[in-house]
């Protein structure tokens, strides 16, 4: 499995994933301009993606869906609500339903409820034969139920979006603040780092930091927060990055 976090943000979110069997996008909420640049840099035509996986219609997260789709023949992989939440696409034809969990040629996705202020808002793992990865994004809190699911995975795809104390002391309206720490909100760098400290394992090879605001967090200090609290709990694991808004993360293979 192959794993490139094309762009995370508030801005836009596109993550490129190789299975054994199939190319794969999670999200196109940037441009299709940027995305295009992207996968030509990696060798991969936008015509080689096999299916476009979606996790809620946020516009940060589906802002070049339409416009990809209208281009290339990739399948749509939605959740019902989801798919009716995104009138523009009603009649394209190429569509698989999720419900808890599909199998795409053999790569098994897990549809995990997330919390968010999104129609039917979720976050993914991905088990390509063994191979695994989270992808979790865009929700205030991860229910416990999904914690044996989540435990020991390869790499993790993980929202840190913000600091607490910037995010107070910012320039954010307070229904917005309120909003970003509510429960259907983000997670904050200390929730992120709480959860990750829980869920790792031995088998764990790489943690990305996803989703940071550019207006309330910095990587240093999502990556001192994680590092602190991995201290705290005893947590031996270094291999820790932030995704970035205009940048592609390194090739993570595994």
């Amino acid at each position: 499995m192959k794993i490139v976090v094309l762009c995370s943000g508030s801005k836009g979110n596109a993550t490129y994933v190789e299975t054994s069997q199939n190319k794969i996008l999670i999200d196109l909420g940037y441009n299709y301009k940027y995305i295009n640049e992207h996968l030509q840099a990696l060798n991969v035509s936008p015509k080689d993606i096999n299916y476009v996986l979606i996790s809620h219609t946020h516009s940060d997260h589906t802002a070049a869906l339409k416009n990809f789709l209208a281009q290339n023949d990739a399948t749509l992989v939605v959740s019902q609500k989801i798919f009716y939440d995104l009138p523009d696409l009603k009649d394209y034809k190429h569509v698989l339903i999720y419900e808890e969990e599909i199998n795409l040629d053999g790569v098994v996705i897990k549809a995990l409820h997330s919390s968010h202020d999104a129609v039917d808002s979720r976050n993914f793992i991905i088990d390509d034969h063994g191979k695994t990865m989270a992808y979790v994004t865009d929700t205030g809190y991860i229910n416990k139920k999904y914690f044996p699911a989540l435990t020991n995975l390869n790499v993790y795809l993980f929202e840190s979006n913000h600091d607490i104390e910037l995010l107070q002391t910012g320039p954010y309206p307070a229904w917005l603040k309120r909003r970003v720490l509510s429960d259907d909100g983000h997670l904050s760098n200390k929730a992120a780092s709480f959860y990750l400290a829980k869920l790792i394992g031995p088998a764990t090879k790489k943690i990305i930091l996803m989703h940071l605001s550019e207006t309330n967090n910095l990587e240093e200090i999502a990556l001192e927060t994680i590092k602190n609290t991995f201290l705290e709990r005893n947590v031996d694991f270094t291999n820790i990055s932030c995704a970035k808004q205009h940048e592609a993360s390194e090739v993570i293979e595994i």
